[in-house]
């Protein structure tokens, strides 16, 4: 077994090398100087592996570590309950959504297709073997900190401790379900298609982990150790389960020959994008409009995407707007926390950051832009000018700004209202700040993702990614906006900081997208 999981390793590791090593000859200036033939260059390779284990460490360590820091100490000062019930509540109920959505085992990855589709290994062997260290993973990674921000928080060493062996005990509790659903039905269930009511598990549990805390009711460390007791004693027979367990090759074989993603992954992917956008184009001879030229063309493209751009965004606002008139109703039920909400509203504005970036459709919509147009599009000399590209450029950056405005306008209204409502402030500019700052953060992202999109054109002809630069800058946009939920500072400083970045970073992009979008703006081979 041990040599299973040693050549699994080492494939996964090559595979990761040379993944490593093509995204850096993607980067500009870089892959004119690398050639092909680097691929077999020592230098290149080490650098690759070292680059390999820095993310395998960053794995372990550094998402255990941002995980219980954003997810769970940043939010336990917003809760009624004490903050050792806080932070043991909304940890039992982030394990059991990881639990139904990351098992590891029904992941249907390449190193899997690889290594027991076309190199014939052991099923059971591979299985068990990456298993145990995946689980050896978890301990390891979440030990220091559930220790570290446990202790901090008040929980008891012991609790602090036992806390990593859960998630791995849930871990096997539901693989376990998912092996016997499977010798029942015959069904290997792909992790990556959770069903409607795993989704729907999936809300009630984000509901009662971060929801009830709010309104004074937590599972305190006493219950969090029975009901840690009792997953354990099951999960001991349910470990015994999975090593006993002799259909892996079969169901594998299930597993990796539907269509999942392998080695007509991309290709297969981009047709069920483009399946999917096509279902959604609404064709109607009577759509018309009274616009000329290329703002015509855009006019009519908008009006018959209206499922992929705007049906979206208004459901979102419209969710939104619910979220806010459910908050408001909780407020005037329990008053007592309208002291924290008030607080929360005047110092937590770096927030929204992450919000508004989660909500904001410029991804969905630049990719409809390319698959149903400038695919086709961009094969023609003429849609390359630089007339052309900057007077579609304007007429797409309205659309997307007032997209991503119907839940913004939602969210820039609910904030200074519910502002008010629990307590208001001493400084009344700071219901202008909070209003004016999200409707900045929302243009700043539209503009932001149409200038990606024309400065990097991240695609080719078949749809495929083909730009290393383009996901950096997308990776480096989550970051920081994540980093934003570690951020606490007074509204009016953050506010006016937030409009003035936004307005600079505007006129700056637009400047570029003017002076390189012609040369930019076409096809990735």
């Amino acid at each position: 077994m041990f040599n299973s999981f040693i050549i699994s390793f080492k494939l996964r590791n090559t595979y990761r090398v040379n993944s490593i090593i093509y995204s850096i000859k993607q980067l500009p200036l870089i892959k004119k100087i690398l050639q092909n033939s680097l691929y077999k260059n020592k230098g290149l390779k080490i650098l690759g592996n070292v680059i390999s284990i820095l993310i395998e460490i960053g794995n372990i360590f550094l998402g255990k570590f941002i995980y219980i820091l954003a997810m769970i100490v940043g939010l336990l000062g917003i809760a009624k309950t004490s903050k050792p019930d806080t932070f043991v509540h909304i940890f039992t109920f982030l394990t059991m959504i990881g639990a139904l959505l990351n098992t590891y085992m029904f992941n249907p990855s390449k190193d899997k297709y690889y290594a027991m589709v076309l190199m014939k290994m052991d099923a059971k062997k591979y299985t068990l073997s990456n298993y145990y260290y995946i689980m050896l993973k978890l301990l390891i990674g979440f030990l220091p900190f559930t220790l570290m921000f446990g202790i901090t928080s008040g929980l008891s060493p012991l609790i602090c401790f036992i806390m990593p062996i859960f998630v791995i005990t849930l871990k096997t509790l539901f693989n376990t379900y998912l092996l016997l659903d499977y010798k029942k039905t015959g069904k290997a269930r792909n992790e990556n298609l959770p069903t409607k009511i795993l989704w729907s598990l999936v809300g009630i549990f984000l509901i009662a982990g971060y929801g009830m805390p709010i309104l004074g009711i937590a599972i305190n460390q006493t219950i969090f150790l029975i009901i840690f007791l009792i997953t354990t004693i099951i999960g001991i027979f349910g470990f015994k389960y999975i090593i006993n367990f002799n259909e892996y090759k079969r169901m594998y074989k299930a597993l990796l020959t539907q269509s999942n993603v392998y080695i007509m992954q991309t290709q297969r992917n981009s047709q069920i994008l483009q399946d999917t956008s096509l279902k959604q184009i609404e064709l109607d001879n009577k759509d018309t409009s009274n616009k000329n030229g290329f703002s015509y063309f855009h006019d009519i493209f908008v009006k018959r995407h209206k499922k992929i751009l705007t049906k979206s965004a208004k459901k979102t606002a419209t969710i939104t707007l619910f979220i806010f008139i459910a908050f408001i109703a909780i407020i005037q039920l329990y008053p007592e926390i309208k002291t924290k909400t008030n607080d929360f509203t005047l110092k937590y504005l770096p927030y929204f950051v992450f919000i508004m970036y989660i909500i904001n459709r410029g991804t969905v919509v630049t990719q409809a832009m390319f698959m149903n147009c400038d695919h086709s599009m961009l094969t023609y000399r003429f849609y390359k000018t630089p007339k052309v590209i900057l007077s579609l450029f304007k007429e797409r950056l309205k659309t997307l700004i007032k997209i991503n405005l119907f839940p913004a306008i939602v969210i820039a209204i609910g904030l200074p209202l519910i502002l008010y409502l629990t307590g208001g402030t001493d400084n009344p500019i700071n219901y202008a700040i909070l209003f004016t700052s999200i409707i900045a953060m929302s243009i700043f992202f539209s503009v932001h993702y149409l200038v990606l999109y024309y400065l990097l054109q991240p695609y080719n002809i078949n749809i495929e990614m083909k730009s290393s630069t383009y996901t950096v800058a997308q990776t480096i946009t989550y970051f920081v906006c994540y980093a934003m939920l570690q951020i606490k500072m007074p509204t009016y400083i953050f506010g006016i900081s937030t409009i003035i970045f936004s307005f600079i970073y505007c006129i700056i992009s637009l400047i570029l997208v003017y002076k390189y979008a012609s040369k930019t703006f076409k096809l990735r081979i």
